[in-house]
Formats: structure tokens, C-alpha cells, sequence
């Protein structure tokens, strides 16, 4: 059951989220945040999907970076400027996919067991596509999902604006995604072997 949203649909009480065990950088692609074609704000996106990602690092969480292959002729077709990863990610893995989803006939799910991830955050683009339907079989799946606001984007459909389809996203989500304001409110716990694996996750 969905229940009406409290705070503006943030956590309660406007608290801070349990530490998350991994950070998932869903698209973040040079194509959707440079250029003619990036989502409106990409700037500020960008910058604070950047800072979160440093202190997941630092803290030893598992990053995973989500990394998807458009259509030929796409912004993202694979081997192309746009298609290329925004963020460094020595270490760090990246899993490749076809369709909206990340888990969808990738090893996603398989990454995250192993690691024994339980609390996810998810940031990136687009939000009423590749990052809600990763927050939906996350939930799914059981674990735990924060999403800041400040750090997933997508475009204007039409005459609605980018920051309302961006919103709708969210509360469609329902009451167990865990929305807070700024991404510098998501903190982080370490996993073992977080940064271990050189070799990328391929679909």
C-alpha cells in the first residue's frame, strides 16, 4: 500500500538514511551531461553525483558504474564520445546493458549478493526510465533504495518540465524508496573487496 508522502515524499522527520553498502551510477554517460543533447542542470548533476561517488570511495562502499548501449545513431550508441563514462572508476565496476533496467540479463544482481550488498543508492539518468526501473527490481529484490533528489535528471517530456517528470518519478516509486533532498545527506559503509575488481562487467 502506498501511503501519501510526508516532508515533500523525503524521509520522515527529515533524518538521514541508514548508510547504503554500494552507490549505483546509473548512465551517467558523456552524451546525457555534455554537449547539445545533456539533461537540463547537468552541470549541478554531475557535481554532485561526482562528490558522492568520491566519498563512496573513500568509504569503502561498492560503486558500480551502469553504463548503457543506445541504438545506432543514438547519443549513447556504444564506441562513440557520448557513449563513454563520465566518472574515473579504477577498480571500480562497470556493468553494461541494452534495456532500462540494470539487472535485466546483466550480472548486476550476481555483483551485488557477492558483495553482500543490502542498501543501495541510485543516481544518474534518465529518471523516469534507466534509473526507476534500477529502483524497482532493487526494491524487488529486497534491498534497501535511497534516491537524492539532487543527483538523477532527465528531460522535459513535452510542456512538463524536466524537475516535475523527475518528481513523478520518485513518488512512483512508492513509500519504500527512501528520498532524500541532497546527496550529501546518503552515507556510506565499506564492503569488502569493493575496489578489488580490475576487469568489467560485461552483459
Amino acid at each position: 500500500m502506498v501511503h501519501p508522502p510526508s516532508e515533500g515524499g523525503l524521509t520522515p522527520g527529515g533524518g538521514a538514511p541508514a548508510p547504503v553498502d554500494a552507490l549505483l551510477v546509473v548512465d551517467l554517460q558523456r552524451g546525457f551531461v555534455t554537449g547539445p543533447e545533456a539533461v537540463p542542470g547537468a552541470g549541478a548533476l554531475a557535481a554532485a553525483i561526482a562528490a558522492l561517488h568520491a566519498r563512496a570511495r573513500a568509504e569503502g562502499a561498492l560503486v558500480v558504474h551502469i553504463q548503457n548501449d543506445g541504438p545506432r545513431g543514438a547519443v549513447d550508441e556504444p564506441g562513440t564520445e557520448g557513449w563513454q563514462l563520465v566518472l574515473p572508476r579504477d577498480g571500480e565496476a562497470v556493468v553494461r546493458k541494452a534495456e532500462d533496467d540494470a539487472f535485466d540479463g546483466t550480472p548486476l544482481g550476481a555483483l551485488l549478493e557477492r558483495h553482500g550488498v543490502r542498501r543501495v543508492a541510485i543516481v544518474g539518468v534518465l529518471s523516469e526510465m534507466c534509473v526507476s526501473a534500477t529502483a524497482r527490481t532493487a526494491l524487488a529484490r529486497g534491498l534497501g533504495v535511497v534516491l537524492p533528489r539532487d543527483a538523477h535528471g532527465t528531460y522535459a517530456l513535452g510542456d512538463i518540465p524536466s524537475e516535475v517528470v523527475s518528481r513523478v518519478a520518485e513518488h512512483a516509486l512508492g513509500d519504500r524508496a527512501e528520498l532524500v533532498a541532497a546527496a550529501r545527506s546518503v552515507a556510506f559503509r565499506g564492503v569488502e573487496g569493493a575496489h578489488s575488481r580490475q576487469t568489467p562487467d560485461h552483459s
